[in-house]
C-alpha cells in the first residue's frame, strides 16, 4: 500500500508507515484480555472475530492500530487481518456513534414502513447512511434482515431490538438517545454504549444487574412453524398485536413505503425505455 497526495488519492510512490502501536498501558491491558479470548480457541486463528470486537471496544471501531495489534497476537499478517475486517460490516473502520442505529429495510420492514422510517430519519438526524451526527450519538444505518419479521418494522440499537416502530416512535428514540435518556429496548438485556457492546460481543461478561436474565425471543408468527414440526396445535393465522398502549410503539394509520406506490414498469407502460411487455400466456 503506498501514500497518497492529501485530499486527492493520487499514489506517491511512497510506502505507508506501519500503523502506531497502543500506548504501553493499554497494549497490556488488551494484551491480557486477548490472552483470555485466544485461550478459548484449539487454533489461536479463530480468535480473530473476537479480538476484532476487543478493539473495536476500545476506540469504537477497527483502528489500523487495532488491526496491527491483533496481528500481533495471533501471529497473522494485517493483509489477513484487514480482509477479515473489512468483510463484516459489524466491525467499523471509521470513528461512529454511542449507539448504532440500524433501520431494516429488507422486503417486509419496508413495505410495512422502514424506507420511511429510514429516510424521515436521515431527514430529522441531518445524517446519510453510515454517517454520524456531530454529538457523536448516533450513526444511523439501513441494514438487512433482522430476522423479526413479525415485529416488522424493526429498528436496532447496538443490536438490541425495538419492534413495531413509525416513523414518529423512531424520531422519539433517537433525540432520546441523543439526550442521554434510558431506552429500554423491546426485547433483549438493557441497552449499553456501542464500544461496551463490543467488548460483550468480544466474549467478556455483561456484569450489569439484570442483563443476562433479560429475556426475548422471537414472535408467535416466527415460531408456528416449529409448533406444527412438533405437532402441537396453534392457531391456523398469527398476527403479532401491535402495542398502543406504549408511546414509542404507536399504531399507525399507515405504512408509507416506496414500495406501496404503482411503479411504472414496461408491462404497465407503453413508454418505458424496456418497451411494453406481454402478459404472460399471451
Amino acid at each position: 500500500m503506498t501514500a497518497t497526495a492529501e485530499g486527492h488519492g493520487v499514489p506517491l510512490g511512497m510506502p505507508q508507515l506501519p500503523a502506531p502501536a497502543y500506548p504501553d498501558d493499554v497494549r497490556a491491558r488488551l494484551e491480557a484480555d486477548a490472552a483470555q479470548v485466544v485461550a478459548r480457541y484449539p487454533d489461536s486463528r479463530s480468535a480473530l472475530l473476537p479480538l476484532l470486537h476487543l478493539v473495536q471496544s476500545e476506540e469504537g471501531y477497527v483502528t489500523p492500530t487495532g488491526m496491527r495489534f491483533c496481528a500481533d497476537v495471533l501471529g497473522l499478517t494485517t493483509a489477513e487481518v484487514t480482509a477479515v475486517a473489512t468483510f463484516y460490516s459489524m466491525y467499523r473502520r471509521r470513528p461512529s456513534g454511542d449507539y448504532q442505529v440500524g433501520v431494516c429495510t429488507n422486503t417486509l420492514c419496508a413495505v410495512l414502513g422502514g424506507d420511511a422510517i429510514f429516510e424521515a430519519l436521515q431527514e430529522h438526524l441531518g445524517v446519510g447512511n453510515g454517517e454520524t451526527t456531530e454529538d457523536g450519538k448516533v450513526t444511523l444505518e439501513h441494514i438487512e434482515c433482522n430476522a423479526a419479521c413479525d415485529f416488522a418494522p424493526v429498528l436496532m440499537v447496538n443490536w438490541e431490538f425495538f419492534d413495531n416502530q413509525t416513523v414518529e416512535s423512531a424520531k422519539r428514540l433517537v433525540d432520546r438517545l441523543r439526550a442521554g435518556e434510558e431506552v429500554a429496548p423491546t426485547r433483549g438485556a438493557p441497552l449499553c454504549d456501542f464500544k461496551r457492546t463490543a467488548r460483550i460481543l468480544a466474549g467478556f461478561p455483561d456484569e450489569r444487574p439484570g442483563a443476562v436474565a433479560a429475556g426475548g425471543s422471537a414472535g408467535p408468527a416466527s415460531l408456528a412453524g416449529l409448533k406444527l414440526a412438533k405437532g402441537e396445535e396453534g392457531p391456523r393465522s398469527v398476527v403479532s398485536p401491535r402495542h398502543p398502549d406504549v408511546p414509542d410503539q404507536e399504531e399507525p394509520a399507515s405504512h408509507p413505503s416506496s414500495h406501496d406506490a404503482p411503479q411504472q414498469t414496461s408491462a404497465s407502460d407503453p413508454e418505458h425505455p424496456a418497451g411494453p411487455t406481454a402478459e404472460e400466456g399471451e
